[in-house]
């Protein structure tokens, strides 16, 4: 014990206090002190006079403001009492605890605390009280549904760690798979219900850091889909198996959703801190339940450069058409893909060749199909067939796709989804193929032939 505490202890034992008013009378002296000083003070507001104010109206103002004096919290069965200066040497308090056994209101055991000591006492509370006090975190956003978050977050899933960076209007979730393909997931602010980013005030007037980190991805999507999303897997691993017959608009709400059937729940994203865990709390059906993941240090790959000023051809189609165009290239497992485009017919070709033979899907320039089709001159790039399936997840849920295609070769298919909040755009980023490999593989597959 600390030396300093143990010299309070000894002086209070070695000074007992001894109260002017004897324990077993305290209850009822101060009891009878209240009842006169309501009697008195009812006899004053039947006569209220000049004389009756120094003979009714203080001696009950007195009593009563002794009382409270003393008396300073009844709860049902615990009494604390704190009596004047007048009556205790070292202006103790008095603390009685509960105990059926004895005496009327059931009070027995007497905790006598110096001034000291409950000076200690009160320096320690205002610590533990500002400890409890917690911050308000960096970032916090409340959705009335996992859904659309699982559904978005789903199409990226081709890698374990996805970088994080919360902005102003959304949290930005992108994926790299060896700097040949990228992924980015955007959740619009208003997909939630609320959306708070403290970023504070950046140093020297300048701009604050926005937050970033890395997540596990699959972490993230496993505790959305075992709270509010078992639906959206289950349909999403049914249409894998089959992907020609498997264009599900998941967006659509159900009839038997929680939302339908007016069961409320909520999704909470929260970060604390700096370098803190990545929290999403769920509360469904009155039962609340927290998962924390790790965060790691963000590694902000370089994105893929693509050229917005400076493109070969921009085609705007609805999204369905490209997922069946996929489907029917799969069977024969290629294992490139070849998209060309041209002012003339076939004016968007995709094909591709493989072991068990090869296929090619050609698009007729029109509005049924091709919603927007407008290009500078002809284009044809060859790109690894496996990567470009990894935005399969995406034509799925989205409406509508944006085809487009740079000087560099560099493809991007920027997807906009539709949901209840408006709509999401998702955008994927290949690289092709350089054009001496594409040389090298048909001189070896010629002179095979001979």
């Amino acid at each position: 014990m600390d030396s300093s505490l143990l010299e309070i202890w000894q002086a209070a034992a070695s000074t007992p206090f001894h109260p002017a008013v004897a324990k077993d009378s305290q209850f009822f002296i101060a009891f009878l002190l209240l009842l006169v000083g309501i009697l008195i003070t009812g006899v004053f507001a039947l006569n209220r006079s000049l004389t009756n104010i120094p003979a009714l109206g203080v001696p009950a103002s007195a009593a009563i403001a002794y009382i409270r004096n003393g008396v300073h919290v009844l709860r049902g069965r615990s009494l604390r009492l704190r009596y004047p200066k007048s009556h205790f040497k070292s202006a103790a308090t008095l603390y009685f605890r509960n105990n059926q056994e004895d005496f009327p209101n059931h009070l027995s055991t007497i905790w006598l605390i110096t001034p000291h000591f409950a000076q200690l006492l009160s320096v320690m509370s205002g610590a533990i009280s500002q400890g409890d006090a917690q911050p308000e975190p960096i970032f916090r956003a409340v959705a009335s549904s996992t859904k659309p978050l699982y559904q978005l977050l789903k199409t990226i899933n081709f890698t374990n760690k996805v970088h994080v960076q919360l902005q102003e209007d959304g949290i930005r979730f992108a994926a790299d798979l060896s700097r040949v393909l990228q992924g980015t997931a955007f959740l619009d602010k208003k997909l939630f219900t609320s959306y708070s980013l403290n970023l504070g005030d950046g140093t020297d007037g300048s701009q604050p850091i926005l937050p970033n980190f890395q997540i596990a991805l699959p972490s993230l999507l496993d505790t959305l889909q075992i709270f509010g999303a078992v639906d959206v897997a289950t349909r999403t691993q049914r249409a894998d198996h089959d992907a020609y017959h498997s264009n599900i608009r998941n967006y659509r709400p159900e009839a038997f959703s929680n939302q339908a059937l007016g069961i409320g729940g909520t999704c909470s994203l929260i970060y604390k801190e700096e370098g803190g865990q990545f929290d999403i709390v769920i509360e469904e059906g009155g039962v609340k339940t927290t998962a924390s993941l790790t965060t790691y240090l963000p590694e902000i790959p370089e994105e893929i450069p693509f050229d917005r000023d400076n493109l070969s051809f921009k085609i705007i189609m609805q999204a369905r058409y490209l997922l069946d165009a996929l489907a029917e290239l799969a069977p024969t497992g290629p294992n490139r893909l070849t998209i060309a485009a041209s002012k003339t017919s076939p004016y968007l070709a995709l094909s591709g060749a493989g072991d068990m033979g090869s296929s090619s899907v050609t698009f007729a320039k029109g509005r049924e199909l091709l919603e927007t089709f407008s290009i500078n001159e002809g284009w044809s790039q060859a790109y690894k067939f496996d990567l470009v399936k990894y935005s399969t997840e995406a034509m799925r849920i989205a409406s509508k796709v944006s085809f487009r295609g740079d000087d560099q070769g560099v493809l991007s298919l920027q997807f906009m989804v539709e949901h209840e909040n408006g709509v999401s755009f998702l955008d994927f980023r290949f690289v092709p193929y350089i054009a001496h490999d594409d040389d090298e593989e048909g001189e070896e597959e010629g002179s095979e032939d001979d």
